[in-house]
């Protein structure tokens, strides 16, 4: 079985989001079975260099990273004859049929669930070819029970299509010794107690409702500041509004983009890790909070109460009073915060990118044998 995996989204080193997925599933599967594997990319520098590769140069890099490339793979037929089946990880709609089987990754229906929140270009783009991608995939892989749901909701996808290979947290996320975790908050001048947020700052992350929450648990007399570590996405402006608004300034930090190295010790660092996302394909900053040992309080919807379990602590993320009664118990409680500690990290082991490689094996032999 010869496999070929679309790797562009690889190039350059920035592995965020669905870079992140690519790379920690080719590192794994390249392991398991390096010999049969093919990256289908438009780059020779790959950080990745212990398989074959077919080079397929994209003449449209300066116009779109992604789409025009998929369009001008589907001319390429000749130079794929060697492949059994191709795997597209990246939820990228190809809209063309491959001669050989085919595997495409969905991580959620934003565009179609909470279609305000991306720009009306990428909205029509996933309403027009997705639905069509979908159905000529032979196996679609969703990685979470909450997105194969949604598959089936939206489009009538029979369930027996959709395989379910969920995520996991690099193996750096743990919890870290006192030396490292002080090296980082010094670099970042976060010496004081904090409420830590990870993520895109955009509108369905819900962040003004965590800001609203926090000016209520400041009320209560909390030592706490809130860290917002993340970088712009789309519709931010509201977050900065409100902090205004709330007069936080002094108490709401945002760092921007934190790099990936120092990630770790900044989750170790914090007394609480909030994220009341409105929707989440997997959300994988919870199990990233929960790995290093920082206690976790989410939202009750779409995929996140897969990750946490009961490990953390689940409320409606449009309830703010709510959130700040969960914070303040959180933080005040040292009997819970020890429990919900000593949880998440045996939850967290749960998930591991070896798991997700052999799973999404699983599904390439049971196309490749019919």
């Amino acid at each position: 079985m010869n496999l070929g995996i679309t790797s562009d989204w690889i190039n350059g080193g920035s592995y965020s989001g669905t870079a992140n997925y690519v790379y920690h599933l080719l590192a794994e599967l390249i392991k398991l079975n390096q010999e049969n594997i093919y990256l289908i990319n438009y780059e020779e520098n790959q950080l990745i260099n212990s398989c074959n590769k077919i080079i397929i140069y994209n003449h449209f890099r300066r116009f779109s990273k992604t789409v025009l490339w998929y369009l001008y793979l589907g001319k390429q037929s000749n130079r794929l004859k060697e492949l059994d089946i191709i795997h597209n990880p990246t939820q990228c709609p190809t809209f063309f049929r491959f001669k050989q089987k085919y595997v495409i990754t969905v991580f959620d229906l934003t565009p179609f669930i909470c279609s305000k929140e991306h720009p009306a270009q990428r909205v029509l783009y996933n309403k027009f070819f997705l639905p069509r991608t979908l159905k000529i995939a032979d196996r679609i892989i969703a990685i979470s029970v909450s997105t194969k749901k949604d598959l089936i909701n939206y489009f009538n996808i029979p369930e027996e299509k959709i395989r379910v290979t969920l995520l996991a947290a690099n193996e750096n996320f743990r919890p870290l010794n006192n030396e490292e975790v002080s090296r980082v908050k010094q670099k970042y001048g976060l010496d004081f107690p904090f409420v830590l947020y990870v993520g895109t700052l955009e509108p369905r992350k819900n962040i003004p409702a965590l800001i609203k929450a926090f000016c209520t648990l400041k009320k209560m007399k909390s030592p706490h500041k809130l860290v917002i570590a993340g970088k712009r996405g789309w519709k931010y402006g509201e977050i900065f509004e409100t902090i205004n608004q709330l007069k936080l300034q002094s108490d709401v930090i945002i760092t921007g983009y934190f790099l990936e190295e120092d990630l770790p010790a900044l989750y170790n660092a914090a007394d609480l890790f909030v994220y009341p996302s409105l929707y989440e394909g997997f959300g994988l900053p919870p199990l990233e909070a929960m790995a290093c040992g920082t206690p976790v309080i989410t939202s009750n919807t779409s995929s996140l109460p897969e990750v946490v379990g009961d490990a953390g602590i689940m409320v409606d993320p449009y309830d703010v009073e709510g959130l700040a009664d969960a914070m303040h118990e959180v933080l005040t409680n040292d009997g819970l915060r020890e429990d919900m500690i000593k949880k998440g990290l045996e939850r967290a082991k749960m998930f591991s990118w070896e798991r997700c490689a052999r799973e999404t094996i699983n599904v390439y032999e049971e196309i490749y044998s019919k």
